[in-house]
């Protein structure tokens, strides 16, 4: 099979995926943000082609994330008990995260069937922010779990380059595919760091408006950080 097709192949088997039609949304959304922002002055017509691709491609991916929040729920009833001394601690922050999600998915939905019209406009306002600031919640939390795995991670890989390997070729190839098994977990979970933290940025501007999270430039980055890392994590290996 050539590479191209390989490739399709990859492609085809990511759009399947919930996750990875939602960042292919997500980019569109972004860029057409920025797009919007660019030609605002100069090329209004433009300018209102990429505010309303902007604003179809929101709506399409809330509409996508239709009972999203019974993930988060599920990730909670089926998580195992945490290993190590910190289990407890880790088994907490997993449990705030993933009810911050919930929440995030749940009132999203109402957000979704304001601006569609079905429900009133000024429920819109309302379950924006409480849906961003669970959602904010949720990535601190998630991002501060990732950076404990990384920390463990490297800890472990250092352990593992430093112990002596007695000259066996079974044992060292063990070795050396416990250390890329690591280093792959790592790269997974900086991706993943980057992606919540830019869909923080993103939820702050709802909770918190201020001028440098609620700048279009700002918000357009983030969003693009966010998707590009999720096509990172969910591209087919």
């Amino acid at each position: 099979m050539s590479a191209a097709g390989d490739t399709l192949d990859k492609l085809v088997v990511f759009l399947a995926k919930r996750d990875g039609i939602d960042k292919l949304v997500k980019t569109f959304q972004y860029v057409s943000k920025l797009a919007h922002w660019g030609a605002e002055s100069s090329l209004p017509e433009l300018a209102r082609r990429a505010k309303n691709w902007e604003t179809s491609s929101g709506l399409s991916r809330k509409a996508f994330r239709s009972a999203r929040f019974l993930t988060g729920f599920n990730a909670l009833r089926r998580a195992p008990a945490p290993p190590g001394d910190d289990g407890l601690f880790f088994g907490a922050l997993a449990v705030l995260a993933n009810a911050g999600e919930m929440v995030y998915f749940f009132f999203d939905h109402f957000t979704w069937l304001s601006r569609a019209g079905v429900l009133e406009p000024w429920l819109a306002r309302r379950s924006a922010y409480v849906s961003a600031f669970g959602e904010s919640v949720g990535y601190v939390f998630f991002i501060a779990m990732d950076l404990i795995m990384i920390r463990r991670g490297v800890r472990q890989e250092r352990r593992l380059l430093m112990r002596d390997g007695g000259g066996e070729g079974g044992k060292e190839a063990e070795r050396e595919k416990e250390v890329r098994k690591i280093r792959m977990d790592r790269v997974m979970r900086l991706m993943a760091t980057a992606a919540n933290a830019a869909d923080l940025i993103i939820g702050i501007a709802e909770v918190e408006p201020n001028r440098l999270c609620n700048h279009t430039v700002t918000l357009g980055i983030s969003g693009l950080v966010s998707a590009w890392a999720g096509w990172y994590r969910n591209w087919p290996s």
